[in-house]
């Protein structure tokens, strides 16, 4: 069972990805979960896997850390068309588009959604300002770009404690589908910091579905302007929206190294 893989990463967030176009490859909770572990595995944050699509170029499917399948991921999307040259992708959040200008790689991942049905949520509240609180962080904007998030706007995104209240936000009840928690802080300049919990996942480098997601909360709650620069302890994006039109996003994709595996023997 000896696979070829590579390794990328979007501002330290960072893929295994196996091309299985050509070559189907059934993969696993179990398996996914093993071969993301940093200490038994090849170790990473998602786990890509590329299939034939018949309405995009390929389909990319994505597995937490965890194993957990998601559907949308904005850093592995650009990753994904830097190293296939692909410019429509087929996922389970939706079709993302990209391109490759000027050695940066720009990905559409279609229109945000603000239902509390669509996010989702499991009852109906308003989304603009859920009513919960968890410690320090209360309010937040609830949004899907793909994946669910929520967004908190703070004074200082470095205070807020994420490994502690990162877990109990994310499998809160009243998310049925788990959700990535975002904590936000704008800057003098307008552009954004920002902190990201993905479910799944943890704390991470950088999360390009959540620099969307913030970015559109911004924008749509008159605190940003579009185009808008999110700043992630990985580096940063810029992200354009406009309310009706579609999220775009802008940033590096990184090829780091190709690799074989023999998966019986990681799954051992």
């Amino acid at each position: 069972m000896l696979r070829q893989f590579h390794k990328m990463h979007g501002l330290g967030n960072d893929f295994v990805i196996f091309d299985a176009r050509a070559e189907p490859l059934s993969m696993t909770e179990p398996l996914a979960r093993a071969i993301a572990d940093r200490r038994t595995g090849i170790g990473c944050d998602q786990l890509i896997v590329l299939e034939p699509s018949v309405s995009a170029d390929l389909r990319m499917r994505i597995y937490n850390h965890d194993g957990g399948e998601v559907q949308s991921c904005g850093n592995a999307s650009r990753c994904v068309v830097a190293l296939t040259g692909a410019t429509s992708i087929e996922t389970g959040g939706g079709l993302v588009c990209g391109e490759i200008n000027n050695g940066q790689v720009e990905v559409d991942i279609g229109e945000p959604r603000f239902g509390w049905d669509e996010v989702p949520l499991t009852y109906p509240m308003d989304t603009m300002a859920v009513p919960m609180g968890w410690g320090p962080l209360e309010k937040p904007m609830a949004l899907s770009v793909g994946n669910p998030h929520l967004v908190f706007f703070v004074s200082d995104a470095d205070a807020i404690d994420l490994v502690g209240l990162g877990p109990s936000i994310e499998h809160d009840p009243a998310f049925p589908e788990r959700i990535n928690v975002n904590v936000a802080q704008v800057l003098s300049d307008g552009s954004l910091k920002l902190r990201t919990w993905e479910r799944g996942a943890g704390l991470t480098l950088a999360c390009g579905t959540g620099a969307c997601a913030t970015a559109v909360a911004a924008i749509r709650s008159n605190r940003a302007t579009s185009p808008v620069r999110v700043s992630m302890p990985g580096g940063s994006l810029t992200v354009a929206w406009l309310p009706g039109e579609q999220v775009r996003m802008i940033g590096s994709a990184t090829y780091v190294f190709r690799g074989e595996s023999d998966l019986e023997q990681v799954f051992e």
